[in-house]
This record gives structure tokens, sequence and C-alpha cells, in this order.
């Protein structure tokens, strides 16, 4: 048997090497494609998530009623704990989100919290938003944010608030404020169903303490005075 010559031998090893190159060189680019496809949907995503949470649309507010002038002098005082607040707010809690997509909740402890979920690429993510709450000296109470429990997320509570403000179905009394971290609970643009107004008086949660008046509306005040005086 005759031997091939070894310049023969490493022309044939260069030859099979050429052959597989082009086999490599396109498992190589597979893998780039890939890698550029995945970093795109990762990018892409969090896009879509800060356009989402960040966006700003008009607030599908229901008209704010006319105020009406309150009677100077309140017609009951009352002074109350966080337990039975928190029914009275669950129950028009309940009642306001009935058919809605999306509801929260809204309840007194050492703070006012404000619980609630939004989507991040279909999942739901849990919020706890924590105030403090203010007397106003008009009655009204402001609540101050203060810190936001959100998992890992790392989102400011200007953006919650702003997600609150555009997506939750709020009390048409009730204002978000994104850019102080504020919400206002206009007592004053409140009514009972039967024309009754609260202001507040003091709200101390730590030693459980909250007082508020109940005035008649001044319109009222003055029908029953004139009865009054013609039935005499």
């Amino acid at each position: 048997m005759i031997n091939e010559p070894e310049e023969k031998k490493e022309v044939k090893k260069t030859n099979k090497r050429r052959k597989k190159a082009p086999e490599a060189k396109k498992t190589i680019n597979h893998w780039k494609v890939a890698f550029i496809v995945l970093i795109a949907l990762i990018i892409g995503s969090v896009a879509f998530v800060f356009v989402r949470v960040t966006q700003v649309r008009e607030p599908n507010y229901k008209p704010v009623p006319e105020l009406v002038e309150k009677d100077g002098t309140p017609v009951i005082a009352v002074q109350s704990k966080k337990k039975q607040i928190n029914a009275l707010i669950d129950f028009y809690l309940s009642d306001f989100q009935k058919g809605s997509d999306i509801t929260y909740k809204f309840y007194l402890e050492n703070e006012a919290m404000l619980n609630g979920t939004f989507k991040v690429l279909g999942h739901p993510i849990q919020f706890y938003l924590y105030f403090d709450p203010y007397v106003m000296d008009n009655g009204n109470v402001q609540l101050k944010a203060k810190s936001l429990s959100i998992g890992t997320l790392g989102l400011p509570m200007k953006e919650i608030l702003k997600f609150v403000q555009r997506d939750y179905k709020l009390p048409n009394w009730v204002e978000v404020n994104p850019d102080d971290s504020t919400v206002l609970l206009r007592l004053d643009q409140f009514r009972m169903q039967n024309g009754l107004f609260i202001r507040a008086e003091k709200i101390n949660l730590v030693d459980d303490d909250i007082r508020m008046n109940i005035y008649l509306p001044k319109d009222s005040n003055d029908t029953t005075t004139d009865k009054k005086e013609e039935s005499n």
C-alpha cells in the first residue's frame, strides 16, 4: 500500500476544517440573533411598564357638586375610634366600587393606608401606600404619603399616585396630587343623602381619637326657621 505524502494529508485536513467552518459560523449567528431578540423583548417590556405606569390621562371624574354653605353651629359632635371609622369606610367603598374592575381598600391603623394592585405584564402587583393625616383649617383632611411597600419593584410614590389618579374609581370629593404626594379629602364637597355635611376636627391615630362635627346646610336651617316663624 502506497502511503500518501505528508503534504497531501495536511491539505485534506485543511479542507475538512474549511467545510466545518460555515456550520460553526451559522451556530454563532443563531445565538447572536437569539440574544438580540431576548434583549429587545426585555427592553420592550420595561418600556411598556414604564409608559403604562407613568402615562397621564384625563381622570374620569364625576362633576363635583356645588358647595352648600354650612350653618355656623354644628348639630352633632362625634368622637369615634378607628374601628368604627374603618367599618364606615369599608361599607362606603364596597358600595361605591360595585361593578369596578379595579378595587382598593383604605383603612386606618397607626397610619392611614391605601391597599391596591396594578398589573405588570399581566401579573398583579400588590402595594401598600402609607399616609399621615392632617386636619386642615377648613375641616378637610390632607393625607401626606410617607412610605410605600411594593415588594422588590422600585417605583416612587409619585408614580403609584399617578396610577391611582388615572385608573382607580375615586369619589368626586377626593383629589389626588402626585406632584406633592398628597391626597385631599374635600369634606366640604362631601354630602350625605340627607344633606348633612362633615367637618373634621381632630385625627390622632396613635391615641385612637377621631373627632368631627356634623352640620346642617344653611338653606335647610333657614327653611326650618321660616316654618317656625310662620307657625307662630
